[in-house]
């Protein structure tokens, strides 16, 4: 069984690039504007000879109506289906109220949460660390998704969060069986 990371947070802090660094693929569309991710992208991700399951979402804008609403719906059923929840903020634009929202549901969730502080080419990261600190979800994991930087130290953090029931030895055969299906009934 392959771990679930969701990948979460405001629009435009970069999940979509991350989701391709970790994939290793231009599957998730990346632009400047917010809202081009609207469903749920899955992928595949595979480091030190473990693969993972990644979740891209759309941005999180606590809109109540129309397809932002959809949007979010979306993103918090890839939270449900996670193991682990990468929260996504932009260390350039520092905390913001939808991030302190955002943390609040994340907490409320019960799911283990990675603070992940994207952009961070040319900010000081002791500043950033502080601002961010304030959400009160431990200490966050650096990264620059658009030129990779930061990627290996996120897996490590990742890693270590991982539940011990994704013990590498855990699948006896090491082989996905995907889904059986077994179809019961009487004759006819």
């Amino acid at each position: 069984m392959k771990p679930v990371i969701a990948l979460v947070g405001r629009p435009n802090v970069g999940k979509s690039t991350l989701f391709n660094q970790l994939t290793r693929s231009r599957d998730a569309l990346v632009a400047d504007f917010a809202g081009l991710t609207r469903d749920r992208q899955y992928g595949t991700a595979t480091h030190e000879e473990r693969d993972w399951l990644v979740i891209d979402t759309g941005g999180l804008t606590g809109e109540r109506g129309g397809i932002e609403a959809l949007m979010q719906d979306q993103a918090w059923l890839a939270m449900e289906e996670a193991d682990l929840v990468a929260f996504m903020v932009d260390g350039r634009a520092g905390l913001t109220a939808a991030d302190e929202q955002i943390a609040a549901e994340l907490r409320r969730a019960g799911k283990p949460v990675l603070l992940v502080v994207n952009k961070t080419d040319g900010v000081d990261e002791h500043q950033v660390q502080a601002e961010f600190w304030a959400l009160g979800m431990g200490e966050p994991a650096f990264l620059a998704a658009t030129h990779g930087r930061g990627i290996g130290g996120l897996w490590e953090r990742l890693e270590d969060m991982l539940p011990e029931s994704f013990d590498a030895d855990s699948d006896e055969d090491g082989e996905d069986h995907g889904i059986t299906v077994a179809l019961v009934g009487r004759p006819n």
